[in-house]
């Protein structure tokens, strides 16, 4: 029992020992963290004060620099105020100088002002004076005047025995009858002169209008060559039996000649817009192979579109070249028909370019309206581009065509009367004529023969299509032939016989041609039906 309680005493103490010394550790060890925290507290206040310091003085040493630089700048700013100041004063006292100087001169100007009134009136008084003097003399003049007159008209009627008045009644007759002979005489040497001077300014107008132009002869054809690739192509042209040059002829309306020459195939008619659409169809069908009838039409009547293109677009370019804008598109259309049209065989549409260029030139010679003279020139004649679907001539058809399509009143005059339809009535008109006279009469313009030739091949197509039934004929054959197409359900194969025969019955009486006419009369049935 006694061990126990020593063994419980011994760990009591030890424990208490132990505590103790756990304490004084812990203590020891919190002082020194406080003595580290102190430092360091210490340290930061230091360094914060050290930094509080340099703050300060980079403070006052930025408030020194500001205060240097807005000392600086007042002294600037007190020096340019005194500156100022002293050009106000300057000029202040400028003013005032000149100011008394006015008033010195408003002083002088008043008192000349004062010395020219005196005078004024002095003046004014003395030429009233004179006035009534000089009225006073002329008085006494005139009656001295009349009085002599009178002695002297008189005397006169004395010697002369005649009155005065009887007098003067002779002497206005004989001055009159001088008066009107001198004038008459006058008249005529300025009409003299005039109709000289007239004469030579227009040759040298009309010289000086041909020299800015420059033209070529005329070179129209009535046949077109085709190239081929080989003779071999003849063939196919041809056809089995004729079919596909039969079928070509009948869309197009020429005639194709297939000979001996090399490579080559001639389309012949009067019509160019048939020879085009001919040469145009045929070298489509040699690019592309397939030649048989329903192909050639095929290819036709794309060809006949395209071409109505190619007509609108040449107008356009013809318009152009003339310096003739704003034309309205169906007059842009009319003139690229006017390409395929021949006059005298005189390309058209070249010759109304040609008429639009000289009658520019001769309106700024003789200084008309240019824009007028040279649009009327390019439309001069329009009206050939339809005088076989409309009955006239063609000058007033073209004309009413312009007025139609927004032409101005003098276009459409000048248009009318370049035939003498109408009475020319202004300048351009006159230019217009005159333009075309030139045009048309200068050295290989036209051909005659080739018009003429033409004009029979038209009449040729006129007298077939006249007959009811007819559906479209064609002259080929330089005219030997007419081949005229009627529709099958109009005219049976008995009334094509009895067609043929009438036809060449109106030819005999109405026509005049060398030799003879082969007229062929084609009554063609088609059954189309599609398979879908």
């Amino acid at each position: 029992m006694g061990d126990l309680i020593m063994y419980l005493i011994g760990a009591v103490l030890v424990a208490g020992i132990t505590f103790l010394a756990t304490f004084f550790w812990l203590d020891k060890r919190a002082q020194s963290r406080v003595r580290l925290s102190q430092t360091e507290a210490d340290r930061i206040i230091e360094e914060a004060e050290t930094t509080r310091r340099e703050s300060a003085l980079a403070a006052t040493d930025e408030a020194i620099r500001l205060r240097g630089d807005l000392d600086r700048e007042l002294n600037q700013r007190r020096s340019e105020s005194e500156r100022i100041e002293r050009r106000i004063e300057q000029k202040e006292e400028t003013i005032d100088k000149k100011s008394q100087n006015l008033e010195q001169r408003e002083q002088g100007v008043r008192r000349q002002e004062q010395q020219l009134v005196r005078t004024k009136e002095t003046w004014d008084q003395d030429r009233i004076k004179q006035e009534q003097q000089l009225q006073r003399e002329r008085a006494t003049q005139e009656q001295e005047l009349a009085e002599e007159r009178g002695r002297h008209l008189a005397e006169l009627e004395r010697v002369a025995g005649l009155t005065s008045d009887e007098a003067k009644q002779e002497l206005v007759a004989l001055v009159e009858y001088d008066a009107r002979n001198l004038a008459a005489r006058r008249v005529h040497e300025i009409e003299r002169d005039a109709k000289a001077d007239a004469d030579r300014r227009s040759r040298i107008i009309l010289a000086t209008t041909i020299q800015r132009i420059a033209t070529d002869y005329v070179a129209e054809s009535s046949i077109t060559v085709v190239p081929l690739p080989t003779d071999e192509m003849k063939g196919r042209i041809i056809g089995r039996e004729g079919r596909n040059i039969r079928a070509l002829e009948l869309a197009t309306g020429v005639d194709l000649i297939v000979d001996d020459t090399p490579e080559a195939v001639t389309v012949s008619g009067f019509d160019p817009v048939r020879r085009e659409i001919a040469r145009r169809a045929l070298t489509k069908l040699l690019q592309d192979g397939r030649i048989h009838p329903a192909r050639i039409e095929e290819v036709v009547a794309k060809t006949q579109l395209e071409l109505e293109q190619v007509m609108r677009e040449e107008g356009e370019r013809i318009a152009y070249e003339a310096n003739v804008p704003g034309l309205h598109p169906d007059l842009i259309k009319l003139l690229g028909r006017l390409k395929f049209r021949t006059s005298y065989g005189q390309n058209v549409l070249g010759h109304s370019l040609e008429v639009s260029v000289i009658c520019a030139n001769l309106a700024a010679e003789l200084g008309a309206d240019v824009n007028v003279a040279k649009t009327a020139g390019l439309l001069h004649d329009i009206g050939k581009a339809v005088d076989h679907e409309v009955e006239g001539p063609h000058a007033l058809i073209g004309a009413d065509i312009a007025k139609r399509l927004g032409r101005s009143s003098k276009i459409v005059h000048a248009i009318a009367a370049h035939h003498n339809e109408e009475e020319p009535q202004t300048i351009e008109a006159f230019i217009v004529q005159t333009a075309d006279a030139i045009s048309g009469a200068r050295p290989g313009a036209r051909r005659e023969m080739v018009e003429t030739y033409i004009k029979r091949l038209e009449a040729l197509e006129g007298v077939a299509n006249s007959f009811d039934g007819v559906e479209k004929s064609f002259a080929i054959q330089a005219g030997r032939e007419v081949r005229i197409l009627v529709r099958p359900n109009s005219i049976d194969d008995l009334g094509a016989t009895r067609l043929a025969q009438d036809v060449v019955k109106k030819i005999e009486e109405t026509l005049e041609y060398p030799g003879q006419i082969k007229v062929t009369v084609i009554r063609e049935t088609r059954a189309v039906n599609y398979a879908r």
